[in-house]
């Protein structure tokens, strides 16, 4: 299984769409085997959802995300997880223990500073 978490550095990103980059986990038998970086390509409607299932992500995580970005991932067979905060590792973590909860949050706002609202 491949999780891809929204980044800025190490951390979480606030909001997946205008995230620095993404940090894609490779997981095997519950264990992480591998990690790397990938860029964002840049925030467009509807085609992060596909670039990452392109990468063969089976889950992403981030902060917050819109109500639209969530449903496409969700077409595109993608488990979403927002409300997370932190160190992207320990998120990771937490996700692969079963500990990581979705807070089905919703951005309404698509402003890229500061948290998003519920």
């Amino acid at each position: 299984m491949k999780i891809a978490v929204a980044s800025e550095g190490k951390c979480v990103s606030g909001h997946f769409g205008y995230c620095e980059g993404f940090i894609m986990y490779n997981v095997e038998e519950g264990k992480l085997v591998n990690k790397d970086f990938t860029k964002n390509p840049g925030h467009k409607p509807g085609f992060l959802p596909v670039f990452l299932k392109e990468l063969e992500v089976g889950v992403i995580i981030a902060g917050g995300m819109g109500e639209s970005a969530q449903h496409l991932f969700n077409e595109n067979e993608i488990e979403v997880v927002v409300g997370a905060k932190g160190s992207c590792d320990d998120v990771v973590q937490k996700y692969i223990n079963g500990e990581l909860k979705s807070t089905g949050s919703v951005c309404k706002e698509h402003e890229h500073e500061g948290s998003c609202s519920e």
